[in-house]
């Protein structure tokens, strides 16, 4: 009994493999890529498990990279240390080569079964993210998560064009909303995390700017953001049911920010807008399905 309970608790090489991939992440990429489908149209299941396979491959390839090149930030960070990597579990070229092999069989997949555009658009977010984000913006300088969130906006593009072939302005605000949905969501985590971030001496915002100035800045760019995912509906991208439930989410978590910025003690506050941003970015894409296909 004793083995049997020591094993269960050494991580195996599979449980790696999938924790290199950030399974929780890409969860809430795949929602914004598989939404904007049924959104364009009405997609067969088996372009659907293609799109989704493919993206999770795309997505899962980029986040081991990550881990290969910040592995000396790994280690540095409380939150990270148990990763394959810095825990010495597993070797920093392996992971390398696990993550290029999942991204050239997406991009495959994708090309293969889908369309060249697709398999583009996916391997256009895993270069900025890899590249852009992780090499060069993360490192320097503390508007790293707003010209690298690009990177997770990536996904309703992809989506649209598995199943349109083609790019429009709908799926241009799509992008957009990803994008400025970004800062407010991570920056919240930056700052319950800052310490961890000074260790590995990542600019985040709140080391840069300050912890007001970053609260600040998140109210503006969640301003920002309700504007844009009203915009679609003054075009006829979307109609009542989206245009009600974008404002109502919007105000929540804009409320949430606003406590934030307000409250002495601002933890528990930055937790719920972290946690909930999550949620509000999978319901305002659902919504969006459930607006076209309920109105036309």
């Amino acid at each position: 009994m004793e083995v049997t309970v020591r094993d269960q608790a050494q991580p195996s090489l599979l449980r790696d493999l999938v924790m290199l991939t950030k399974p929780r992440i890409i969860s809430l990429l795949l929602v914004t890529t598989i939404a904007p489908m049924f959104v364009a149209g009405n997609p067969g299941w088996l372009l659907s498990v293609i799109v989704l396979v493919g993206g999770y491959l795309m997505a899962g390839g980029a986040n081991a990279v990550n881990m290969y090149l910040d592995r000396d930030i790994d280690t540095q960070m409380a939150r990270t240390r148990l990763r394959p990597i810095p825990s010495g579990r597993m070797g920093p070229r392996s992971v390398l080569a696990f993550g290029v092999a999942l991204a050239t069989a997406a991009t495959f997949l994708l090309a293969r079964f889908t369309n060249v555009l697709t398999a583009a658009l996916a391997l256009a977010g895993f270069y900025f993210y890899v590249f852009v984000y992780t090499q060069w913006l993360k490192r320097t300088t503390p508007q790293n998560i707003v010209i690298g969130g690009a990177a997770g906006a990536f996904p309703p593009l992809v989506g649209w064009a598995a199943m349109t072939g083609t790019i429009d302005l709908t799926a241009v605000y799509l992008f957009l909303i990803v994008f400025y949905w970004t800062p407010p969501h991570f920056w919240a985590l930056a700052l319950l995390k800052q310490r961890d971030y000074a260790r590995a001496g990542v600019p985040m915002a709140p080391l840069v700017w300050g912890e007001r100035e970053t609260m600040h800045q998140m109210m503006w760019y969640n301003v920002i953001l309700i504007a844009l995912t009203l915009l679609p509906t003054t075009f006829g991208a979307f109609g009542i049911i989206y245009l009600v439930s974008a404002l109502v989410l919007g105000t929540i978590l804009l409320a949430g920010v606003i406590r934030v910025s307000t409250s002495a003690d601002w933890t528990k506050p930055a937790w719920w807008v972290y946690k909930f941003s999550l949620l509000y970015l999978a319901l305002l894409f659902i919504a969006m399905v459930i607006d076209r296909k309920v109105l036309g």
